[in-house]
Formats: structure tokens, sequence, C-alpha cells
């Protein structure tokens, strides 16, 4: 231990560190029905993104577990939209306690002007129809346009990238709404960026990402740039197009971006935008492991899995799914948003790809080795859309 401690102090803290999320007292997660009839959910996102899918079926799985779904097997999902899953909700999951409004589901589809008018059209029912009592506000976009004063619909932000930058909350103690939650963990781009200058001890780390208010919030610009002046390495910058409605315009930047980066950099942190998804990924990765240059997702583990080299996983989306599982059990047995704590920080874990390993000639430590949880031997190829 102490060599480990010694060689990567920040194995030792992940090593000890347990899954302990803090609930607020007094309120319980045991189902209960809303004075004889069902809660009604609705639910909204800026746009299709794997993540959004993967929390939310890991969100349905911990109600499941409470005893607000009746237990049974989420069919497939394909490609990266929640529609499909909404719709079995709506229509074949089986509840004594929730309803899953069939019509209830709003997806901006990353087009802003779609956006202004599907979140005024969300906001005119929540005031008007009154028929929803919790929204689960999927994404950054999705929980700046109903974390406000223009509604008192209890709203559960879930995925937002730094839902503290972005202006959806107030603080990590306070959402500034009564009826409004957002989970967040200030230094998870932090401990990324850290590990993975420990790992390569690269001196130019490339980053690519649209240049608008919302793209640096998804990249955690703020939060690479902190950690560059603490480890004195620098920063080489490549622009993309992310939310945008067209996705091969957002696929192809990130490609070019890419390409522009292996020219400058010697390693590149892979951040979370529009163009990466499984149909870019293998492109990107083969841009990279060609040219030897290490890389690490923000996103986590599955894409460690299609060939990007490290990065901390997010344990299958399992804990932070079970996490707003009961933060949703707590506000539906009466607690307001508010009041519920939003600091979670999952479980870390290290994953590593050993093939692109090989083929960008980086030999992993032995305590690397040692320190990860989750080791891909072979690159895996995407699932189709």
């Amino acid at each position: 231990m102490k060599r480990l401690e010694k060689a990567f102090p920040w194995v030792v803290v992940f090593i000890i560190m347990a899954y302990v999320p803090v609930m607020a007292a007094g309120f319980a997660t045991t189902p209960k029905d809303n004075q004889g009839k069902k809660w009604r959910v609705g639910y909204y996102e800026g746009g299709e993104y794997i993540d959004y899918q993967k929390i939310f079926s890991e969100n349905i799985k911990g109600l499941m577990k409470l005893g607000w779904i009746k237990q049974e097997a989420i069919p497939p999902q394909k490609g990266e939209q929640t529609k499909d899953l909404w719709d079995w909700l709506a229509t074949k999951a089986e509840s004594k306690y929730i309803e899953f409004v069939k019509d209830a589901h709003y997806s901006a589809n990353w087009d802003d002007k779609l956006r202004e008018k599907t979140a005024a059209d969300v906001i005119k029912r929540l005031n008007s129809k009154k028929d929803i009592d919790l929204m689960i506000a999927m994404g950054t976009w999705a929980g700046q346009d109903l974390a406000n004063d223009k509604h008192s619909t209890y709203t559960e932000v879930v995925s937002a990238s730094d839902p503290i930058a972005s202006g959806i909350i107030k603080s990590v103690e306070d959402s500034g709404y009564d009826h409004v939650h957002a989970q967040t963990d200030p230094f998870r781009y932090e401990r990324q960026v850290r590990v993975f200058h420990d790992l390569v001890k690269f001196k130019k780390m490339g980053i690519c990402y649209e240049d608008t208010e919302a793209g640096r919030s998804y990249a955690a610009v703020d939060k690479v740039e902190k950690i560059a002046k603490e480890r004195g390495f620098e920063i080489i910058r490549a622009f993309t197009k992310s939310d945008v409605a067209d996705a091969k315009l957002a696929e192809e930047s990130v490609k070019a971006a890419f390409k522009e980066l292996i020219e400058k950099s010697d390693a590149i942190y892979v951040t979370v935008q529009g163009g990466v998804n499984y149909r870019s990924i293998p492109a990107l990765v083969e841009i990279a492991n060609s040219n030897k240059i290490p890389t690490f997702s923000q996103s986590g583990s599955e894409e460690v899995k299609y060939g990007f080299l490290a990065s901390l996983s997010q344990a299958g989306f399992k804990y932070i799914g079970e996490f707003h599982a009961e933060i949703t059990a707590k506000i539906l047995n009466g607690a307001k948003p508010r009041e519920l704590p939003q600091l979670f920080e999952e479980p870390p874990k290290i994953a590593l790809n050993l093939k692109t390993a090989e083929m960008i000639g980086f030999d992993p430590p032995v305590d690397i080795m040692l320190a990860a949880d989750e080791i891909f031997k072979e690159i895996e190829t995407p699932p189709s859309n």
C-alpha cells in the first residue's frame, strides 16, 4: 500500500472510498400512491445522447429495486434514443404507484429553435394542465430550461455536465428553487485530468469542444485549465460543432479536430459532445491509435471498451441510477427537491484498454494494473444504430 501511495496517491484515495450516499433524514423510499392515484411523470431532454439512455435505464432499475415498478427485464434499446424506453414504460411496465405519461416525452433534438418551442410547450403544460407531478430534466439543456420560476412542478435534473457552472443550480448545497434538484459532482473532471496526467505524463494535452458557453461547460474547460496550471502542461484546443441537429456535421467536426490535435499534442482528453457517439468512435480511435496518441474518455469506461485508452468509469451508471431512484422516491414521499442532497461522488473505477495500450506503445505500470477495476483486452465495435 505504501508503494501505491507513493507512486499514485489518487489510487489510495480510490481504494478507500465507499459508496455511501447521504440522504436527507425523515423521508422514506417506500412506495406510496398519490392519494389513491398514480404519480404522473414526464421527461424532457435536449436531444439524443447515449449517457441519457443508460442513466435513465439504471434509474428505472433502481425504482424497480425499491418496489415502485414491478421487477422485469428492460427491453434492449437501439441507438441513443430514450423514446422507445419511455413508450415501453408508458404501455408495458407494471406499477401501482407511477405512471409514465405516454405523451409527456419531449426532446429538442439538439435544435435551438425547437428547444425554444419545446421548453415553452412543456412549461405551458405544467402550468395549465397541471397533469404532471414530477419532471425528469435530462441533461444541461433541459435543466437550464426547467430550473426556473416559470413553473412549480417538481423537477429532477439528471446528467447535467456541470449544473453549477451552467447556471442550473445555485450551489452544491442549494438548488435555488424549492421544486428543483440537480445531482452534482464538482470535482469529477478535475479527478479525471489528474489521473490522465499521472498515467501518461503528457506535456501537451489536446481537447476539442464547441466554442460556446454550453460547449465549454460540457468539456469542463475551466476545470481543465485549472489542472493545466496546477500540473504545468499546455492545453491544445480544436473547435467542433456539438449541439446541432445535423449529427453528421457534429461527427465530422470531431474527426477533423482529432486530425488537428494529433499534430500538436501528445495526448487527447475526449470530451462529452454530440459528435462523439457510436458512429464516430471507431474513426476517432483509429485516428488516435494509428498516431500513437493516448486518449482518456471523459464519458466513462464504455468508450474505453470501444478503444480509447483509459477513463474513470461510472460503474455502468448503476450507482448514479440508484441515487436518482432514491431521490425520486423521497420526492414522491413528501420531500421538496431543494431539501435533498445534490452532491454525489460515484465510486471511481479505473478502466484501461490493453489492446489500445499495445497499439500506441504504452506499457501500463504495475501500479496501474493493480488499480484497474475494468480491463479490456480487445477493441469492441459499438452497437449499430
